[in-house]
């Protein structure tokens, strides 16, 4: 059932989705509208004035076809859902995108539409050329590079390389963002528009920038060939082979395209020249063939002639417009200076204050420090004072007891030299009382042997005696007179008084000369008694000097002090010898 058929119950209107390459958007478009209204009903609606260049681009079975201008959008090919799909696309594209590309949104269209085609591949672009696009489509996308705020891993969501450089190398998406990174660090302070132009004038170099690709056949042998169509003119490609150009028809060297049906006939400008005809096989094909070649021929033509009052009105005010936002650039350059200084003022400001801070509360601390070190110290100088009144007044006493002390010393060097006078006098007295001891053991020792010898001989006398006495004692009875009145004694008690007389006479002397001899060991021994008493004497005194010289010495180390006098060695033995050999006699 057609629409024209429905006259009552049509309805005055239809819903269209526009799709771009950054939005989408809705329309309510009347019934009566014709292309040309829906696209400029787009345009303004995105702001772009550089219309020439794009178009409403729809899918119809298996291939695709342009929004004829001319023509009611419902009385095209256009699918029947609602809404009705449209894509708005680059249908031609420019030979210099830095000199036809005026405006900010074209310019951020083609990038975008560009930046798709390689990633899905329709462009070819070597790995190199790749990892730099990505580079200027990060700087567009991020701005400048802020190793604090691009940490890695921040491209990890961004499509940025085709898959085919992705499978061709054996490298991780890390190593990948480093190399695409090293090159981003060096686009600073590239705006977004500059970094996709950029990106837009390496990509127009590639060999299949802005080529539409269609399959024909060449005469009645139906060799498969692709036809190529761009802003330069037409190019014959094989099959396998889009990069490189079998034959190509500039635009200046076309005089005149036509076809009749599926035949295409291209007439060079030179008519020595060859014609050149090919074959294809749908008619959908053949009318979006012809309408590229007119369009990109009208371009090429355009951009040979002077600029239109439009596009000259359009470039002053682009160039007007970038001027203004170069000078905001500017402006915003010295703003974003000034304020990343006054920030770094204020870092350094909150930096020192809080070193200040610090400093305050360590100097507070140090002050707390002092004044307990000031209260310690005041104590400590108290105690030293106490000390130093305690110190002097030992000084003081210690110089009463030096004074004191070398009063004593000189009593004690004439005390030393009266016992030194002493202990030579004691000496000489040992070796008095030696060879008086000597003499008195040779005395006692003839003594003994006079003693001996005179029991020896009263032994003698007495045996003699009673020889004597044995021998006379008839002689002496016959001449006596009478014997006396007898008695209780017998004659041999009258022997015995005699010999009691005589042995009575020698007992006497023996007796005296004991006690005479015992009497003088008496004497003897009292006086070496007496000796021994002051050899004691002697010996206390010279250790109670010598305690008390180590004592000055301990408290008086720095004074010099005489040495206690020298006794002579053999004089000390000599005494020590003398005393012991009198010990041992008595």
């Amino acid at each position: 059932m057609s629409i024209l058929g429905l006259k009552k119950k049509q309805p005055k209107t239809f819903k269209v989705k526009v799709s771009t390459m950054d939005a989408e958007m809705e329309f309510s478009c009347e019934v009566k509208w014709k292309g040309k209204d829906l696209f400029d009903l787009v345009c303004r609606t995105i702001g772009l004035r550089e219309t020439w260049f794009f178009g409403l681009r729809y899918t119809v079975k298996d291939t695709y076809a342009w929004l004829k201008p001319d023509k009611r959008v419902l009385d095209q090919e256009v699918p029947k859902d609602s809404p009705i799909t449209f894509h708005f696309l680059a249908k031609f594209f420019p030979e210099k995108v830095e000199d036809e590309l005026v405006q900010e949104i074209t310019q951020h269209l083609f990038f975008l539409q560009v930046k798709k085609q390689i990633l899905d591949e329709e462009i070819f672009c070597s790995p190199e050329a790749s990892v730099l696009l990505a580079s200027y489509a990060v700087q567009a996308k991020y701005g400048d590079y802020d190793p604090n705020f691009h940490k890695p891993g921040f491209l990890a969501q961004d499509e940025l390389l085709p898959k085919r450089v992705l499978m061709q190398y054996q490298m991780t998406p890390d190593m990948w963002e480093e190399k695409i990174t090293a090159w981003y660090a060096e686009h600073r302070s590239i705006t977004r528009d500059e970094a996709e132009m950029e990106y837009l004038k390496i990509a127009q170099d590639l060999e299949m920038y802005g080529v539409s690709y269609f399959s024909i056949t060449q005469n009645k042998r139906d060799t498969e060939l692709l036809l190529g169509v761009d802003a330069q003119g037409l190019h014959i490609y094989s099959p396998n082979n889009k990069l490189s150009p079998n034959k190509s028809f500039p635009w200046s060297g076309i005089r005149n395209i036509s076809y009749s049906e599926k035949e295409f006939t291209i007439k060079p400008l030179d008519k020595k020249k060859e014609v050149f005809k090919f074959y294809s096989s749908q008619l959908r094909v053949n009318k979006l063939i012809l309408q590229l070649c007119i369009g990109n021929h009208d371009l090429f033509m355009r951009r040979r002639k002077v600029d239109s009052i439009e596009v000259q009105q359009m470039k002053a005010q682009a160039k007007e417009e970038k001027a203004r936002k170069k000078v905001e650039r500017q402006i915003l350059a010295r703003e974003k200076q000034m304020r990343e200084e006054a920030e770094r003022a204020k870092e350094e400001m909150e930096r020192r204050l809080f070193q200040l801070q610090d400093e305050a509360r360590m100097a507070n601390e140090a002050l707390l420090r002092s004044e307990e070190t000031a209260d310690l110290l005041a104590e400590k100088a108290q105690i030293a004072e106490e000390e130093a009144k305690l110190l002097a007044h030992k000084a003081a006493e210690a110089e009463q007891d030096r004074q004191r002390l070398e009063v004593t010393a000189l009593k004690t060097k004439e005390e030393k030299r009266l016992m030194e006078q002493k202990m030579r006098e004691a000496e000489q007295l040992a070796v008095k009382l030696v060879e008086q001891s000597e003499r008195r053991l040779k005395e006692a020792d003839h003594l003994k042997q006079d003693l001996n010898e005179a029991k020896d001989a009263e032994r003698r006398a007495k045996q003699k005696l009673l020889e004597i006495t044995k021998t006379t004692y008839p002689l002496i009875a016959a001449y006596s007179s009478p014997p006396p009145p007898p008695g209780p004694e017998s004659p041999d008690s009258a022997l015995d008084m005699g010999g009691s007389v005589r042995m009575d006479f020698k007992d006497s002397d023996m007796k005296r000369l004991s006690m005479e001899i015992e009497r003088e060991r008496l004497e003897y021994m009292e006086k070496s008694k007496h000796l021994q008493d002051q050899l004691k004497e002697l010996k206390s005194e010279i250790e109670s000097l010598k305690l008390e010289e180590q004592q000055q010495a301990g408290i008086y180390s720095l004074r010099s002090y005489a040495e206690p006098p020298y006794v002579p060695h053999s004089n000390r033995n000599s005494a020590y010898m003398a005393q012991m050999a009198f010990y041992e006699e008595v």
